[in-house]
């Protein structure tokens, strides 16, 4: 019976993955870095545990299309305990990571304990508020498919609200939106909700004067897309006014009460803000805090290791690995953690084998973003060209980059039928 009873208790403690002679790799987090690191271990001789409080990837560069009606939410996501189905050992358990016990190689989750032989943070990043409550409490961020099923509800209920009151000042407020950030996730989330207004509203909406409505990108500073070149940041900011988006440079945010944004400029009614003004690292405790950046990054040295750390790996947007091209860390982009998940796989076969690591060396590939039919910027190391080129080039890039099949194909049917009939079909008001 003791027996019998200390089986359970050890099955309890390990979720039923057994203990092999295989080194344990522990993944926490399914974004880039981590589905990427783990489709690369296919064929390898590791067990290899993914940990993440969701149970799908989330293609985060077309999160703002779920939030705009353009794609439904399954477009962007893929199952999480699909990528390894015929490697021997993989193992997936949805639980949220809430320390790391680095002296004895375990993780504390909310569903129990679990050891490593090794362990990669691969946890990405969460809205960076900046210390605004006010903003925290009544913003909307977009960081999840949950979070853009959410956008998409307010948009479309303030619609259907002012529909329905006779207070102008009232209508205004529901029908006005505010996006605060004037980077690539800000700039082309209001370009999508400036097409939306253009395209559909009217057509839905054909008793309310969606004219009056107005959509407002505040930005921090001088220009847009500050981290791409001049040209893409002076044709954005021109295709976001020939939208109708009305664009604030150099204004800082102070609050916001649910109602009105309350600006160093002016205050703007709007019962719909969004906020993609900032990011910093998520990760679970138990990291020394000496390592952790100012932007809440982990710092790690040029082969992903947690510097001080024999066992713990750090990717994609939780990692500042600095450089003397990067000294602030690598750009927290998707094509960084894709790259250094597909490194990491490398270098954890290597250390299983008792193999020196070898330095990651990021290759930039361009960045681009696009604000709406025909109208994108794209800077690609010794060119850059925008307009109808760059919109092609954009979707090409998206749709080869999402993971799936079935995704792939059903975001070009989508993106294929809005193009020709200048509508989007998932414009649904779908409460919890």
């Amino acid at each position: 019976m003791r027996k019998q009873k200390r089986l359970r208790w050890e099955k309890l403690q390990t979720w039923g993955i057994r203990k092999t002679e295989r080194k344990r790799l522990v993944i926490v987090g399914g974004g880039f870095a981590g589905l990427h690191l783990i489709r690369n271990l296919q064929k390898s001789d590791i067990q290899v545990v993914l940990i993440d409080k969701r149970n799908h990837h989330t293609f985060q560069p077309l999160l703002y299309q779920v939030a705009t009606s353009g794609l439904e939410a399954d477009a962007v996501a893929y199952p999480l305990r699909k990528p390894l189905r015929r490697h021997p050992d993989y193992h997936f358990r949805m639980a949220e990571v809430k320390l790391i016990k680095a002296g004895d190689n375990v993780i504390v989750t909310n569903r129990g304990a679990l050891a490593y032989d090794y362990l990669v943070i691969a946890t990405g990043a969460r809205t960076n508020y900046f210390g605004i409550e006010s903003i925290q409490k009544h913003a909307l961020p977009m960081k999840s498919v949950d979070e853009a099923l959410k956008i998409r509800n307010r948009i479309l209920q303030n619609f259907e609200d002012a529909l329905l009151t006779h207070d102008p000042h009232e209508r205004q407020k529901l029908t006005n939106v505010v996006i605060a950030g004037g980077g690539p996730t800000g700039v082309e989330l209001a370009g999508s909700i400036a097409e939306f207004r253009r395209y559909i509203m009217p057509k839905d909406y054909a008793d309310l004067d969606t004219e009056r409505s107005r959509i407002y990108l505040i930005e921090l500073l001088p220009e847009l897309l500050a981290s791409m070149s001049d040209e893409a940041s002076a044709k954005s900011e021109l295709y976001l006014q020939q939208l109708g988006v009305n664009i604030k440079k150099e204004t800082k945010i102070l609050s916001y009460n649910g109602e009105i944004v309350e600006t160093d400029g002016e205050n703007i009614p709007a019962k719909t803000m969004i906020w993609t003004g900032g990011v910093s690292g998520a990760f679970p405790e138990g990291i020394n805090d000496e390592l952790i950046t100012k932007k809440g990054r982990i710092k790690a040295d040029t082969t992903g290791k947690v510097k001080g750390y024999e066992r713990i790996f750090a990717l994609g947007d939780v990692a500042s690995i600095e450089t003397d091209e990067y000294p602030n860390g690598y750009p927290q982009l998707a094509s960084v953690a894709v790259q250094q998940g597909k490194f990491m796989a490398e270098n954890i076969i290597r250390m299983s084998k008792g193999k020196p690591l070898k330095p990651f060396k990021y290759k930039n590939n361009g960045t681009m973003a696009t604000i709406g039919r025909k109208k994108a910027v794209v800077d690609l190391p010794g060119l850059k060209f925008q307009g109808a080129a760059a919109w092609l080039v954009w979707l090409g890039v998206h749709l080869f980059s999402l993971v799936g099949f079935k995704n792939r194909l059903v975001t070009f049917i989508n993106w294929a039928w809005s193009y020709i009939r200048y509508d989007r079909e998932t414009r649904l008001i779908i409460k919890d």
